[in-house]
């Protein structure tokens, strides 16, 4: 995939994933919105029901007394001259009766004259008029609780001709010509809009007072209901980013692996076309009538078709063992190794190329315990591959060093040398198969970056670590840690 088309990918996945971003958070706010409204529609529901509660109260208590008056006179009325107004009487009553079934139109045309229209209660301070401030409390609070409303509130009946409010939560208030001097709490019932007229059916036209609540965290109950909603959305919202982000990881990761194989493929290439073109002219000189005859130059020429095929089958060992390693399809052959003599060992077969390059390369072996717990020619192949990076990645006069030392559990070995370094980007890949530092200008040093990765590898099934510190242009550093062989 060229990076056009990769660019493309993201640019569409990115366009993609904000406009489902901005599309959930306008269906969350579109939801909050819903709720508030349905929340102020069930408070205005809810008060609406507490004063009607109230009105239909006060007028069966009118009517009740009524009653008891009417049938009072009714028994001093005397027969005679009085038959007039036993019929009016008789009349009345079977009125108020029909009011009492729930004929409220009844009630509000008879209520403007005649004797109930003397019993009602227009001209009362409003406190007056409810029946009792535990009542009123119940009845705001199931009113509520009926339509799923049980949060903290504040409430209060205000007089509209006294101009202040007369009952706060269930307490009567004192009078005040002042508005501004009530009890706490109380300020935050003037600026509230839930409110509605106490007491409408009035014959002077204005109600004399109105039920007022506030709520302090009307916010928290609007968004405690569509919570699972907004969880929901980030949760499937952090998925698909996470999602988003891992597939532009594995595209450049694959995208990188496939630069990188294609380089190990290249690499290979030339890598056996060397020797491959060696071995070619090796062969045609032996078979050249001029050398065939001379059994020295026979030999020379054998021993270099022997040793370019050992360095063929060296590289296809490479390739063969990193394939093994990505199959777990090793074993280890585990036994006490001598690490310094290995080592050494190293050092000596690495020291003749260093030295024909002006360098040096040496030991300083401080560890006092040497035995280590490994697999002989993988702990060798370790040492040699670091010594052999350390010596490609050099300038020239290249100085290489080994130091040892005990730590706990083990030893520690330190391989150290002056070459380019590495940046930190190049830190984080060397390890990876395949993968070679850039060397600028210098295309002299060969390889298939399978070196590190083996190493790694090794190290992980030898149960020790490594660690690499490094700095452009002054060199690098390769820590190891190997555990001591217990037997």
């Amino acid at each position: 995939m060229n990076k056009r088309a990769i660019q493309w990918i993201i640019g569409l996945m990115a366009a993609a994933s904000i406009g489902i971003i901005i599309l959930q958070f306008t269906l969350i706010r579109s939801a909050v919105s819903m709720k508030e409204t349905e929340f102020e529609q069930d408070v205005f529901d809810a008060l609406n029901a507490v004063a009607e509660n109230l009105e239909e109260q006060e007028r069966y208590e009118a009517m009740r007394h009524f009653n008891g008056y009417s049938r009072l006179h009714y028994q001093q009325i005397k027969t005679g001259d009085n038959n007039i107004v036993i019929e009016s009487y008789n009349k009345a009553f079977g009125e108020y009766n029909d009011a009492l079934k729930g004929n409220s139109n009844l009630l509000a045309s008879l209520g403007e004259s005649g004797l109930f229209g003397a019993l009602r209660s227009d001209n009362m301070p409003v406190e007056t008029r409810i029946p009792s401030l535990e009542q009123l409390d119940e009845l705001i609070k199931q009113e509520l609780a009926d339509r799923g409303i049980k949060i903290d509130y504040s409430y209060g009946v205000f007089s509209n001709p006294d101009n202040t409010f007369v009952i706060t939560d269930g307490h009567y208030t004192a009078k005040d010509d002042s508005p501004k001097s009530f009890l706490p709490g109380v300020k935050n019932l003037y600026t509230s809009d839930y409110r509605v007229s106490l007491f409408s059916q009035t014959s002077q036209g204005k109600p004399p007072g109105m039920l007022m609540i506030f709520f302090p965290n009307i916010t928290g109950f609007v968004w405690s209901k569509v919570w699972l909603n907004i969880l929901a959305s980030i949760l499937f919202t952090g998925i698909m980013m996470y999602c988003f982000m891992y597939t532009i990881n594995v595209i450049f990761r694959q995208k990188k692996l496939s630069e990188m194989k294609t380089d190990f493929m290249n690499n290979m290439t030339h890598e056996f076309k060397t020797p491959i073109a060696t071995i070619s002219l090796a062969a045609d000189s032996i078979n050249s009538p001029m050398i065939a005859g001379n059994p020295d130059k026979v030999q020379r020429f054998a021993n270099i078709i022997k040793q370019e095929n050992r360095r063929m089958n060296s590289q296809v060992e490479k390739v063969l063992q990193m394939a093994s390693l990505d199959k777990d399809d090793f074993s280890l052959k585990l036994t006490g190794v001598n690490l310094h003599e290995v080592i050494k060992t190293a050092v000596e077969n690495i020291g003749l190329q260093v030295e024909k390059r002006g360098g040096k390369a040496y030991a300083d072996l401080k560890a006092e315990r040497s035995l280590v717990e490994g697999d002989m020619t993988h702990i060798s192949n370790i040492v040699n591959n670091l010594l052999d990076n350390a010596n490609k990645y050099s300038p020239d006069n290249p100085e290489i060093s080994v130091h040892t030392r005990n730590v706990p559990n083990g030893v520690e070995v330190i391989i150290k040398d002056r070459g380019m370094g590495m940046t930190k980007e190049a830190r984080k890949h060397i390890f990876d198969k395949f993968y070679r530092v850039h060397t600028g200008d210098i295309h002299d040093v060969k390889g298939f970056g399978l070196g590190l990765s083996y190493v790694k590898a090794m190290m992980t099934a030898h149960k020790g670590t490594i660690d690499v510190k490094s700095e452009l242009g002054k060199g690098s550093s390769f820590i190891l840690f190997f555990p001591f062989y217990i037997g």
